[in-house]
């Protein structure tokens, strides 16, 4: 699931960057932008599958959505002045940050109901 969300943003950031021309940050913030919606349904239903209250991890999902999108600029920006200006790189470099925090966040903060599921509790003792 985090592929199709990565293959989906980074094709958005890559069209309006190269081919729309828009800047580093307009054009990322469109392809996150659109790659949240995308990215929040498909980790709720599928790779956490979280039954919870939406109110409760939507929230939590912005949450950790925001502290990787911070890491993300601040990866392309400090990346792009040592790339120059006409790689994509930076981008992915980008990705990388926002796909590490986005994942642990998910896992261990917006989805955490779900993370013990299939875990298997200590036996009772027998008398």
């Amino acid at each position: 699931m985090g592929l199709s969300n990565t293959l989906i943003g980074m094709g958005v950031i890559y069209f309006a960057w190269r081919v729309l021309g828009l800047g580093d940050l307009p054009a990322n913030m469109l392809g996150y932008g659109i790659g949240f919606i995308w990215s929040y349904g498909l980790n709720r239903l599928w790779t956490f599958q979280d039954n919870g209250a939406m109110s409760r991890s939507f929230g939590r999902f912005a949450l950790v959505c925001a502290v990787g999108y911070l890491a993300n600029v601040l990866v392309l920006f400090t990346t792009r002045r040592l790339m120059g200006e006409s790689s994509f790189l930076p981008h992915v470099f980008g990705t990388v940050a926002y796909t590490a925090l986005g994942y642990l966040g998910g896992r261990f903060f917006a989805f955490r109901q779900q993370a013990n599921v299939g875990k298997v509790g200590k036996p009772a003792k027998s008398t």
